[in-house]
């Protein structure tokens, strides 16, 4: 069913060729929008074609300059503009400290740059709209961290901070963002996970209940109507922020013993 906030929105959602990404378009399909499903992996065009005439695919890497001028001048064209960009693509990345910078780059460029490229296209032309909104992936792991991995933890935090930023920048333009936030939604990221030893991925799914993409894209969009900030499909992750704000020594105990637990298991 349609609803005011998305009926007639034009979207664009990356990482979309399975998992939450894919969820998204279809939710706001659903819900009246039209949608760009964007992904490096080819599948996201038979992804788009189950979705009916309004959903249209773009192969192509987001998490460069190229990419997203290519992707947003193809929403220009499908759609006529772009009201709403949902920052989804994301990998995991290297384990533990990585071993040399080639490790780190390509997780910095998903994660975080791809972000940043976007909103420097999309934030001049919806200032002068007076309208947009701006939706980052990030992680429960950009809220507490990423036991086994430091490049994702860190680059999901940089993802919470960027969509902050924007949030309260530019408010008083229209401009509106959020940052999702979930622990373990079944996904093919969480299965990579578990390439390295398991723990990264124990740590996840120990922690809560494993949530569906679908249930995740209904909660989101549910949220982005409301105009939230921070959305948790998780609620639990709030309460465990508040933990960790409100002692953070002993929350470091904590996780440290909580790490050793999963490693010796």
């Amino acid at each position: 069913m349609s609803t005011p906030r998305f009926d007639g929105a034009r979207a664009i959602v990356t990482g979309a060729a399975g998992g939450i990404g894919a969820a998204l378009a279809a939710e706001l399909l659903g819900r009246g929008a039209s949608v760009v499903l964007a992904d490096l992996d080819p599948a996201v065009t038979d992804t788009a074609s189950h979705l009916g005439d309004r959903a249209h695919a773009w192969v192509g890497d987001v998490s460069t300059v190229d990419g997203i001028g290519e992707l947003i001048a193809l929403a220009d064209d499908r759609l006529g503009g772009v009201d709403l960009y949902f920052a989804n693509a994301g990998i995991i990345g290297p384990a533990m400290l990585g071993d040399s910078d080639a490790d780190w780059d390509p997780i910095i460029d998903v994660n975080m740059r791809a972000h940043i490229r976007a909103a420097q296209v999309l934030v001049p032309r919806w200032q002068e709209a007076g309208s947009g909104h701006f939706v980052a992936t990030a992680s429960a792991a950009g809220l507490l961290t990423q036991i086994g991995s430091a490049a994702y933890s860190v680059t999901k935090h940089a993802s919470v901070g960027f969509a902050e930023w924007l949030a309260m920048t530019y408010r008083g333009d229209g401009i509106r963002a959020s940052v999702i936030c979930p622990m373990g939604v079944n996904t093919a990221l969480l299965d990579s996970a578990g390439d390295e030893g398991g723990a990264a991925q124990r740590a996840v799914t120990e922690a809560g209940t494993v949530l569906e993409p679908e249930q995740v894209a209904v909660i989101v969009l549910d949220a982005v109507e409301r105009d939230e900030f921070l959305i948790l499909p998780h609620p639990e992750v709030l309460e465990m922020y508040r933990m960790k704000g409100s002692d953070y020594e002993r929350w470091l105990r904590g996780m440290s013993r909580y790490q050793s637990r999963l490693n010796e298991s």
